[in-house]
């Protein structure tokens, strides 16, 4: 049912063009707050850097929660490549394949992958939304879907505030709230 709800969602955005007159940046820097299943919480941080006008980037992200209640911290890197497809001038077709690590408190860590398809689109001149549909799986922890929701509101050209959910098969489910300058 979720995945069938995320292709919904997607095939919602496409005739969402917006009147916003520039390219989607996908080059920034963003850092903020992230809470995970409501159990965790700290600060992380994640990039863009687009490689010219291939409409291929790369990004990575680091976040550090500790779990309530406890001293427990648990450290998630992401590092991967991304493709944007255009569609109209102001929605992409992307894609993307990361490698993914979690690290318990340096005592349990696990290794996999995500792939994911989604549309970005600016939904006016200062707002912008996003739709993904992941997949994440690896040696140490069986695949998972995914649904991404996010958006941004520019300040400027440059600054805006950004808000994102992840929510999994499993009831996982991660929040991000940050500030993001975008070049």
């Amino acid at each position: 049912m979720k995945r069938s709800l995320i292709a919904l969602a997607l095939a919602a955005l496409l005739p969402l063009s917006a009147q916003a007159d520039d390219k989607l940046s996908y080059t920034y820097v963003e850092g903020g707050y992230v809470n995970l299943d409501s159990d965790a919480d700290g600060f992380g941080v994640r990039g863009s850097f687009e490689f010219g006008q291939s409409n291929f980037y790369g990004f990575g992200s680091y976040a550090q929660v500790e779990v309530d209640g406890t001293n427990d911290d648990i450290d998630n890197t992401e590092i991967g490549v991304g493709y944007a497809h255009g569609l109209s001038d102001n929605v992409d077709l992307i894609s993307e394949l990361a490698w993914v690590n979690a690290d318990a408190d340096g005592f349990s860590s696990v290794d996999g992958y995500r792939a994911s398809v989604g549309i970005r689109g600016s939904l006016s001149d200062n707002f912008e939304g996003l739709l993904k549909a992941n997949y994440t799986d690896g040696s140490d922890f069986d695949g998972e879907f995914s649904g991404t929701i996010g958006a941004q509101y520019k300040f400027t050209q440059t600054w805006g505030v950004t808000g994102e959910v992840t929510f999994g098969d499993n009831n996982t489910e991660t929040y991000l709230v940050g500030l993001r300058a975008s070049f």
